[in-house]
């Protein structure tokens, strides 16, 4: 009689979500979303699991949405991105974000990885200088090739008020390295009193905080550049067992998918340094993310992926599958034009690397995919700002300044478009704004 009421209880939240779906305007696969119910009711809030076959692991819900079609992309450009393991460093590298969750969110824009490094040594502060040598040794050696470029380094915190160039910088600042500041393996500012100060790439071992890689990758055989990131979560492995986070905090790992099974028994050690708390404190640092992407930096595509992982977390599988369906609309694509321009003007800078045929083709893709989703005088404007910018990358034309004005301006114009989508099918799923109105409460 239960298994009964079970079948019948969730039939009825199926079709709940499906008239939800059909008052939004929202296209919905019954099958799929009584598979995923089910798969959710199944699962546990801390659980991981291996998948044996595609040689993968990661918290259970996570699998749930990985694309496992896209494993060898991923694991290609990882190659570029991960820092090596050797006899004192132990690492397990992973997907993370829009990437990680492939099946629902087609059209990421970013490929963000999240790397766990556990480095053995006698000391907290030799730790933190082979730390400092990895770092800079892997942007050395993937500074710049036709199918790669640095684009940016953080490492370090700055402990004092600076200058930089004309910004003002707060002590507990991260230390943001450009290309070149890391190739000459310093950077000049100035402190607060005005006085002028070299500093060293060794400066940030005095507080490693929050580690960060990024390069712009080119896929030729895709016609296509992409963002790509890995941020570090660093432990110091004392001679006694002991682990210590270099930046005070062990990661939880609600929201990755990692790429090789035999960095297992990494993980596994470092789990157990993760807090019992550590699923309420994920859920309250992305409601609080929440808060700030609907009311101070308004961005619902961002805000529609948090809650999407706060309602899958927290049991709230109805509005969470209602969101999930978002993701497969025609105009989420919308969300991968806006990211992929950040990708277009860091790779079409004069002094790039990139393959320049790739970047046509890429911008080429950006364009048809406006004609296709949008329509009225907002896609002409942004069509037409692609254009130009595809004819500064063949060289027909030559921005010079309006180059990063065309890249704002578009970016902007389908941001106000992924905005108006998102905040539209959002706030007509039920449990949105009583969330958001909750979330008023608090504040």
């Amino acid at each position: 009689m239960t298994d009964e009421k079970s079948a019948i209880d969730a039939q009825q939240e199926v079709e709940q979500i499906i008239k939800t779906a059909k008052s939004l305007g929202v296209e919905v696969d019954e099958t799929d979303v009584a598979h995923w119910l089910t798969a959710m009711a199944a699962v546990g809030t801390m659980e991981w699991e291996v998948d044996e076959d595609a040689g993968i692991y990661g918290h259970e819900i996570t699998l749930l949405d990985f694309d496992k079609a896209t494993l060898d992309r991923y694991r290609r450009i990882a190659d570029i991105v991960q820092l090596p393991d050797l006899p004192n460093v132990e690492t397990a590298i992973s997907l993370a974000g829009s990437a990680a969750q492939g099946v629902i969110q087609l059209y990421p824009g970013d490929c963000d990885y999240f790397e766990r490094v556990n480095i053995k040594s006698e000391t907290q502060e030799e730790a933190c200088r082979i730390l400092a040598d990895l770092m800079l040794d892997k942007a050395l050696d993937k500074f710049e090739g036709p199918d790669y470029q640095l684009i940016e380094v953080k490492f370090g915190t700055w402990k004092t008020d600076v200058v930089k160039g004309s910004k003002h910088i707060q002590i507990g600042s991260p230390i943001s390295w450009s290309p070149d500041e890391v190739k000459a393996g310093k950077m000049h500012v100035f402190r607060a009193s005005g006085e002028p100060w070299e500093v060293e790439w060794e400066y940030g071992c005095l507080d490693p905080g929050w580690c960060k890689m990024d390069w712009v990758i080119a896929e030729p055989e895709k016609g296509r550049v992409v963002n790509a990131s890995n941020m570090l979560d660093v432990t110091w492995e004392a001679p006694d067992g002991s682990i210590t986070p270099l930046d005070g905090f062990i990661d939880p790992y609600f929201q990755e998918v990692y790429l090789e099974a035999e960095s297992v028994p990494l993980f596994s050690k470092l789990t157990h340094h993760i807090s019992p708390q550590a699923l309420d404190e994920y859920v309250q640092q992305l409601t609080g993310e929440v808060y700030k992407y609907t009311h101070k930096y308004v961005n619902y595509g961002k805000a529609a992926k948090r809650m999407y992982n706060i309602f899958r977390l927290t049991g709230r599988h109805q509005a969470a599958a209602l969101i999930r369906e978002l993701f497969d609309e025609p105009t989420a694509l919308l969300y991968q034009v806006w990211s992929l321009l950040d990708t277009v003007d860091d790779a079409g800078q004069p002094d790039s690397t990139i393959d320049h045929e790739t970047l046509v083709q890429q911008t080429d893709e950006l364009i048809q995919n406006v004609v296709e989703v949008c329509e009225g005088p907002l896609e002409t404007e942004i069509v037409m700002a692609l254009i130009r910018l595809r004819d500064d990358i063949t060289g027909r034309v030559d921005l010079g300044d309006d180059w990063g004005t065309l890249i704002t301006k578009s970016r902007s114009k389908t941001e106000q478009l992924v905005n108006e989508f998102f905040k539209v099918k959002l706030l007509g799923i039920p449990e949105v704004p009583e969330f958001l109105d909750s979330l008023e409460e608090q504040a």
